[in-house]
């Protein structure tokens, strides 16, 4: 069987955050026991609410941030012990605002070569060329090389964020909300030539968005994400069209529709969300779930299987009518 290109094992992240001058700190678990498996040429989308632990596990995947327990893997070895270098030649981002990614002070042709020159790949004189060779393939005028970011669209600073993540020919890709700071006309356009340059060159992404139907439209496989927690994973398909957890379904019903006259659309999730510091105990999404069980708030769910797939919740369980 074909090792995940990437892959994590049950990875933690505790930060300790201070409760005030006199008082001790308390941990806060932004991400809490995550495993997932990323195959190549597959785009995993990941989605939840804004402070669920996405970009904390992005940090951990490109090194950046050091996890407090658990496993992350590249082709099936164990990434502990590699320095960022290393790994950075395995993993590439591109962020959510071309904006502020980019350095104002440097030319187009200079922020594409600098992973070149501090990988020290290639001899000096090829840069160019193959600075010019990338920008062609993400659709950027070579015109552009001796130009800054601030003479560029939004549009272009993000192409110009592509071709410096892929000249190193990663082969794992984040995507942090890559089209979110762009006009609506420019986002199919960006989305496009990541699936073709998937295509292409063979990439796997992690692609992290709060944009459902740009998930839907990219991913191959979607993994929700909760208060530090992945509660439900399966391919996409079968995720859309039959959400299982209560908190996936939440998510899609809360998907704005042009159809006249339905207003916005209620979840039913509240106004509040759970202090992270100090989360509800047993499935931490049992106070704000219309479908919550007796169980729910004093037992933790397990994963259930579920076709491709898991969904962590009581309402699965072949035992849920028993007594906790």
């Amino acid at each position: 069987m074909t090792a995940p290109v990437l892959e994590t094992r049950d990875v933690s992240c505790t930060f300790q955050i201070g409760a005030g001058l006199f008082k001790a700190k308390r941990p806060l678990h932004a991400v809490n026991g995550v495993s997932l498996k990323l195959m190549k040429g597959d785009v995993l989308g990941l989605v939840g609410e804004s402070g669920c632990g996405k970009s904390t596990l992005a940090k951990m995947l490109l090194g950046l941030q050091a996890p407090t327990g658990g496993d992350i893997r590249f082709d099936g070895a164990p990434i502990m012990g590699l320095d960022r270098r290393a790994i950075a030649r395995r993993v590439q981002p591109i962020f959510q605002d071309p904006y502020s990614s980019l350095n104002p002070r440097k030319t187009v042709g200079s922020i594409i070569s600098l992973p070149l020159r501090v990988h020290r790949v290639g001899e000096p004189d090829e840069w160019r060329d193959r600075v010019e060779a990338m920008m062609d393939l993400v659709g950027l005028a070579r015109r552009f090389t001796d130009s800054y970011p601030n003479q560029l669209s939004g549009g272009q600073r993000q192409r110009v964020a592509i071709a410096r993540a892929l000249i190193m020919k990663p082969d794992v890709v984040i995507c942090d909300e890559p089209t979110s700071a762009l006009d609506v006309s420019v986002q199919s356009q960006i989305l496009n030539l990541l699936q073709d340059l998937r295509q292409e060159l063979g990439l796997t992404y992690l692609l992290i968005s709060h944009n459902l139907a740009v998930v839907e439209h990219m991913a191959t496989r979607v993994a929700v994400m909760y208060l530090g927690r992945i509660v439900e994973e399966n391919d996409t398909d079968s995720l859309f069209q039959t959400p299982r957890h209560p908190y996936t379904q939440a998510l899609l019903a809360s998907v704005l529709t042009p159809e006249p006259g339905l207003g916005v659309p209620d979840a039913q999730l509240g106004i509040a969300f759970p202090n992270p510091i100090d989360p509800p105990a047993g499935c931490t999404f049992h106070p704000r779930c219309a479908q919550a069980l007796a169980q729910c708030s004093r037992v933790a769910p397990m994963p259930i299987a579920d076709g491709n797939g898991f969904t962590e919740c009581h309402l699965y369980n072949p035992a849920k009518d028993v007594a906790a």
